[in-house]
C-alpha cells in the first residue's frame, strides 16, 4: 500500500502548450527531483509551476511528492483536484487509485474504498488496484467490528456506573436515615405517640346519654344496699 503508482515518463508526460515556460521547467526539475526521491525539492518545484499555471499533472506529482512526506491530509486535496481535473480516463483513474492510497494512510477506510472503486469504474483490470481495494475492505470490516466492540463497552460501562450510583444513593439514604434515629430517639417516641389515634371528644348530648346512664348504676347500687340492710342477721349455731 506504500506504493503509488506513479510514473514520471508514462504519466501525464504531454504537457499543454498553453503552459508557460517557467512553469514547463519548474515541472521539469520536480520530476528530475522525484526520481531522485528528493520529495522536498521535488514539493518545491510543483508547488512553482501550479503559481505559474495550474495543471492536473502538477497537482498530481505534487500529491505524490506529499504522499511520499507521509502528510496523507494534504496529499488527498491534491489528488482530489488531479481526479477532477483530467480530462484521460487513465489519468483519471491513477488519480482515485493514489486517492485511495492516501485515504488508507490517513485510515478513513470507508473513503479508501470509495476510491479505489472509482479507479476500478474508469479502469477494471487494473490488478494493485483489485488489491488495494480488497485491503481497504478488510481493514474497514476490522475498524467497524472495533467500533461496534467500543459502543458496547461504553453502553456497559455506562449502566454499570448508573446501578453503582444507584447503590451508592440508596446506602447514603440508609445511613443518614440510621445517623437520625440514633441522635434523636425522643423525637422519634414523641412522633409515634402523636402518630396515635387520640380519643374523640363527645357532644353534648352524648355527654348528658353518659351522665343518665352513671346515675342509674348509682340508684341500682344504693337500692341494693338498703335490700340489704333491711334483712335481719342469722344468729350464731349452738354448740
Amino acid at each position: 500500500m506504500k506504493r503509488i503508482l506513479f510514473s514520471i515518463i508514462g504519466l501525464f508526460s504531454i504537457i499543454s502548450v498553453s503552459f508557460s515556460q517557467s512553469a514547463h521547467g519548474y515541472l521539469r526539475s520536480g520530476d528530475k527531483d522525484y526520481e531522485a526521491q528528493n520529495f522536498e525539492n521535488a514539493e518545491v518545484n510543483y508547488r512553482k509551476a501550479l503559481e505559474e499555471e495550474r495543471s492536473t499533472k502538477g497537482s498530481y506529482n505534487l500529491g505524490n511528492t506529499i504522499y511520499n512526506q507521509q502528510r496523507f491530509e494534504e496529499a488527498i486535496r491534491h489528488y482530489e483536484a488531479a481526479a477532477n481535473a483530467a480530462k484521460n480516463p487513465a489519468n483519471k483513474s491513477k488519480a482515485y487509485h493514489n486517492l485511495g492510497n492516501a485515504y488508507f494512510g490517513q485510515q478513513q477506510f470507508d473513503k479508501s474504498v470509495d476510491a479505489f472503486k472509482s479507479s476500478l469504474r474508469l479502469n477494471p483490470k487494473d490488478v494493485e488496484t483489485k488489491y488495494n481495494l480488497s485491503k481497504a475492505q478488510e481493514q474497514l470490516r476490522i475498524q467497524q467490528q472495533q467500533q461496534q466492540q467500543q459502543q458496547q463497552q461504553q453502553q456497559d460501562n455506562s449502566e454499570q456506573q448508573d446501578q453503582e450510583q444507584q447503590e451508592q444513593q440508596q446506602q447514603q439514604q440508609q445511613q443518614e436515615q440510621e445517623q437520625e434515629q440514633q441522635q434523636n430517639p425522643v423525637q422519634n417516641e414523641d412522633q409515634e405517640q402523636q402518630e396515635q389515634p387520640q380519643p374523640k371528644d363527645l357532644t353534648k348530648e352524648e355527654a348528658q346519654q353518659l351522665l343518665n346512664i352513671m346515675d342509674e348504676e348509682e340508684r341500682k347500687v344504693q337500692e341494693k344496699l338498703k335490700k340489704g340492710k333491711g334483712k335481719k342477721s342469722k344468729s350464731s349455731k349452738d354448740w
